[in-house]
């Protein structure tokens, strides 16, 4: 005969379900923690942190026919025809975001985790000017960690791995809850980490 009350098999089930809920989002948030930690050293640290900046600059005149398809527009992203010309002849791979048209010149500012590149094209003359930028895997890292210039699917992902931070942080305090009692030192441990957080905030960030 089961003399086991439907509460202590909720209970059960409960706590079971609490120990998976921990694990897994551990595993999936595994990666991503070590990724956040390491860039909030190198973040931290970012003017003892020297980069070295790799720039790469192309001038080029286009060709008639892709200066005339310019001039047949004066506003939008670059020309479908020109950006496959860059990317063919020159491995410039060009996002179709809106472009800066004044009526003699187009600017393209194309920003990047990790560096910075741009292209300016004469409208009149068909002088095309562009800059690429890099500043190594640190900056990059940085910038993913800030979530600067990485578009939308990275948000996205920063979003969700924040939730799972929450998921994990909470199932974890509610496992100390549950074994507090055969662990004397958890409350105290616990306490540590809001003073001292909070004593450094008190006496040294103004």
């Amino acid at each position: 005969m089961n003399t086991s009350s439907p509460a202590r098999i909720f209970n059960r089930l409960s706590f079971g379900t609490l120990r998976q809920w921990h694990w897994v989002s551990s595993a999936v948030c595994l990666v991503g923690m070590v990724l956040f930690a390491f860039t909030g050293i190198t973040l931290n640290h970012a003017g003892d942190i020297e980069a070295q900046p790799v720039t790469t600059t192309l001038e080029v005149e286009l060709t008639e026919g892709l200066l005339k398809t310019l001039h047949s527009r004066s506003e939008g992203p670059l020309p479908l025809a020109v950006r496959q010309w860059l990317l063919q002849e020159h491995g410039i791979n060009t996002p179709a975001t809106a472009a800066e048209w004044d009526g003699s010149e187009l600017y393209l500012g194309m920003p990047k985790p990790g560096g910075d590149a741009w292209l300016s094209i004469e409208l009149d003359s068909g002088y095309l000017i562009y800059e690429n930028t890099e500043r190594g895997v640190i900056s990059y890292l940085n910038d993913l960690h800030k979530g600067r210039n990485t578009g939308t699917a990275w948000s996205w992902f920063i979003d969700i791995f924040s939730v799972l931070c929450l998921v994990f942080s909470l199932s974890g305090l509610w496992l100390l809850v549950r074994y507090a009692q055969q662990r004397p030192g958890t409350w105290p441990m616990v306490a540590l980490g809001v003073v001292i957080p909070l004593l450094i905030i008190i006496l040294s960030v103004h």
